[in-house]
């Protein structure tokens, strides 16, 4: 049997003792890795979502080998004698002699192997599937060759599927059916280091991009990229699916999902536009309609230009800049504004997703109907009185509300949009709301009669992809 079979090997034994927890009454020994001399070196990489900040023991021992491992963290490496250990982890502050949250049951590590152990998986959960564990990856590494950087990428997303991994982003998965807590052997794969890597991630049947992701320039170094975070979470949360990069000296970060962008035609007087890349031939939404959404668009972080074109081949009627877009967010980007003339002239507008969690709807009001004055909106009580809404004060095109979002307690609200300070509506819309919808309530189209009409355009932030429909004023 080679080397490589026999780590192989070994690995997997000791990964299914972690994942059985075995208890006192456990005596099975399994060694770890190769007999190469000088000790052994061991750390620890907190990647379990749920679980608190832990200390870190020896059974039997009461000073901790570590004190306080965050998520996301990686401990240095600790120099220990060979010999056998059942590691044990409590919450931080825990009494040494309590009951631990997890044990390993007993190790045996060999002179001179290195053990990167990363804790994975949510300590909350008593599914097989998804319930924490332990996960001993032995670094040996080959050697990548001058000017690389060696990759050994570890699934660890606790609500993931199994994923296909494409290296480059291309459209080609180079690593098909990972499953969940599987990794990609102890060699690493040889990449150029001194560049960003492009990764995307596909799943499903037939296979789909689910996101995708940028890392900074690789340094020449060994690197462990650790798939942790929820995919039920949102991309900027600190729980939510993200890349853990563990290079020789500790965690180098977590790495977020690329940023997603949904663009909403809002503009009255513009036709179906197509959107590319300033300056190129990439399409990034096709067909887009007044009062239509567009899929979501995920690019790389970065500020962009982007040509705006009149439908299936026609003159770019605009270019317009984006802010800088960050990793983890997400984006609506509402173009309006008028392209025959009139003022204000046709321009994108970004608003960030930064709704907070409640269980009651969140509204942010957006003004973007490019001939409507500043304006007031507030509730309006069956055509008898009209009460501004402190939030929803003064806005005007381009303005919006507090990214956070405007707790509704009625379901069910008559709403009305009057001038700023005055008391008599221009326009009154009838909503109703869903308990734990997070909306942009746009008001969209010409109040004076150039293209479509003024209304009501709500965007649905609280599912995925985001679903829009339109509200049209009262008679």
């Amino acid at each position: 049997m080679n080397a490589t079979k026999t780590l192989i090997m070994t690995i997997m034994a000791v990964s299914a003792l972690a994942l059985a927890g075995c208890s006192d009454s456990d005596d099975s020994i399994n060694p770890i890795g190769p007999a190469m001399g000088e000790g052994v070196m061991l750390r620890v990489v907190h990647a379990s979502p749920d679980a608190p900040a832990v200390d870190v023991y020896a059974k039997g021992v009461s000073t901790p080998l570590l004190i306080s491992l965050e998520y996301t963290e990686t401990s240095d490496y600790l120099e220990l004698e060979p010999g056998t250990y059942t590691i044990e982890l409590r919450a931080h502050g825990a009494d040494p002699m309590s009951m631990p949250a997890f044990e390993t049951g007993e190790l045996t590590l060999d002179d001179g192997v290195v053990v990167t152990a990363v804790a994975a998986g949510l300590l909350g959960s008593s599914d097989p599937e998804s319930a924490f564990r332990v996960i001993p990856l032995v670094e040996d590494f080959a050697d990548p060759g001058a000017g690389n950087a060696a990759v050994r990428i570890l699934h660890a997303s606790a609500d993931a599927p199994a994923v296909s991994i494409d290296v480059g982003n291309d459209g080609m998965p180079e690593i098909n059916g990972f499953e969940r807590f599987a990794e990609t052997g102890a060699d690493g794969v040889a990449l150029p280091a001194g560049a960003a890597l492009d990764i995307g991630i596909w799943a499903g049947d037939p296979l789909a991009r689910v996101t995708a992701f940028q890392t900074p320039a690789l340094p020449e170094a060994e690197i462990i990229l650790i798939a942790t975070g929820l995919l039920s979470e949102l991309p900027r949360e600190m729980d939510g699916f993200g890349l853990l990069a563990v290079g020789p000296e500790g965690t180098v970060g977590l790495i977020k999902q690329n940023p997603t962008v949904f663009v909403m035609h809002a503009s009255p007087d513009a036709p179906a536009v197509d959107i590319y890349v300033g300056g190129t031939d990439l399409e990034l939404v096709d067909n887009l309609s007044f009062g239509s959404l567009s899929a979501p668009v995920q690019v790389p972080p970065a500020a962009y230009t982007l040509d705006v074109r009149v439908y299936d081949g026609g003159a770019v009627a605009a270019s317009v800049d984006t802010p800088q877009l960050m990793a983890g967010e997400r984006y609506l980007a509402v173009a309006s504004g008028f392209v025959g003339g009139q003022s204000p002239a046709f321009e994108l507008l970004p608003y960030v997703d930064n709704f907070e969690e409640m269980s009651s709807p969140l509204v942010r009001v957006v003004h973007a109907s490019p001939d409507a004055p500043s304006v007031d909106v507030g509730l309006w009580d069956a055509g008898k009185q009209f009460t501004p809404i402190s939030d929803y004060l003064d806005l005007a095109f381009g303005d919006a509300s507090a990214e956070s979002g405007l707790m509704i307690d009625a379901m069910e609200l008559s709403i009305g949009v009057a001038v700023t300070g005055t008391t008599t509506p221009a326009a009154t819309f009838d909503l109703m709301l869903g308990a734990e919808q997070k909306i942009f309530a746009l008001a969209a189209g010409s109040l004076g009669g150039t293209g479509e009409s003024f209304r009501l355009v709500l965007v649905d932030a609280s599912v995925f992809p985001w679903q829009t429909s339109q509200v049209m004023p009262n008679p």
